[in-house]
């Protein structure tokens, strides 16, 4: 029997309103990016990889791919190839002799897999890529961790207005790279789930297939908005001829408070493409940076 496609709801998506809306969870809705990373994800990096012996740049790798950097957002299989990579290219780490775990077999994964998930990792891994199994054991130690820490943590101030404002004329979804077991509970921890027709998270595709899925083709394209803290939302919206709006980080309260006052009373009225959408980029593409801080020295693979 063939296995139920986890993005089959995407498929099945259809419009009842004449916008669509995306929204990331994260960072976006959740002031929990710091908690999460800090917290749970850079604590596992360090214990299942082995990286004692070079903790404190592990941790500044973590955080500047996963908070701090253009590839801020992204899933967190992708966040581990690239914190590995910073660190096999760090001179302070390199003089530690900390052994870096090879990410050949994680990267040629997630160069030919979108649904980047635990279960699709472990069908890999039964598939005979044993070399994988410290990916699933440290993702599922990071699972546990965020549920055990990650309460309490509310959306930020004019979410909920913004929500009250959009559910009447659009359709509104989640998109998002965490699992969606996360997802569902804290959506639902705060009340917000009402507000939203799905929740999608990593087992049903990367960003910008859950647009092309349940948003492009459906919607005209000047009626499609993804709202999202990273660039990755901004590359999934443009790759479906959407329009994007920013949440900046550590500009989280202003942003949303400019989307609550102007941007959706644009959108709404088809006035957000060109000027405006531009400006609101400039500024968040410019809080990101694409380089680390420190300096990199050149390793073979």
């Amino acid at each position: 029997m063939t296995p139920a496609d986890p993005a089959q709801p995407l498929r099945d998506f259809e419009p009842r309103a004449g916008f669509f809306i995306g929204i990331d969870s994260d960072g976006c809705v959740f002031d929990t990016m710091e908690i999460k990373h800090k917290e749970c994800f850079a604590p596992m990096f360090i214990k299942h990889f082995r990286l004692q012996p070079a903790s404190k740049y592990a941790r500044q790798a973590w955080e500047f791919v996963n908070l701090y950097s253009k590839s801020r957002g992204c899933n967190r299989f992708h966040a581990l190839a690239l914190s590995l990579g910073l660190l096999r290219r760090r001179p302070e780490v390199l003089a530690r002799h900390a052994d870096i775990f090879d990410t050949q077999a994680l990267e040629q994964w997630t160069a030919r897999e979108s649904k980047l998930s635990e279960s699709s990792l472990a069908a890999e891994i039964k598939a005979g890529r044993k070399e994988l199994v410290p990916l699933l054991d440290w993702s599922k130690a990071v699972n546990a961790s965020i549920a055990d820490i990650v309460h309490g943590v509310p959306p930020f101030p004019l979410v909920r207005e913004c929500l009250e404002k959009i559910t009447p004329l659009a359709d509104v979804m989640v998109i998002s790279q965490t699992p969606g077991e996360a997802l569902r509970r804290e959506w639902a921890e705060h009340g917000i789930a009402k507000h939203v027709r799905l929740i999608a998270g990593q087992e049903m595709g990367s960003k910008g297939e859950h647009l092309k899925l349940a948003a492009a083709g459906k919607y005209p394209r000047e009626n499609i908005l993804m709202i999202g803290d990273a660039p990755g939302d901004y590359k999934a919206a443009k790759s479906n001829h959407a329009l994007f709006f920013p949440i900046v980080p550590n500009a989280e309260e202003s942003s949303w408070k400019e989307l609550f006052e102007h941007g959706l009373e644009r959108f709404f009225a088809g006035k957000f493409a060109g000027e405006y959408e531009n400006r609101v980029f400039a500024e968040f593409d410019a809080s990101l940076p694409a380089s680390p801080p420190w300096k990199e020295v050149a390793v073979s693979p």
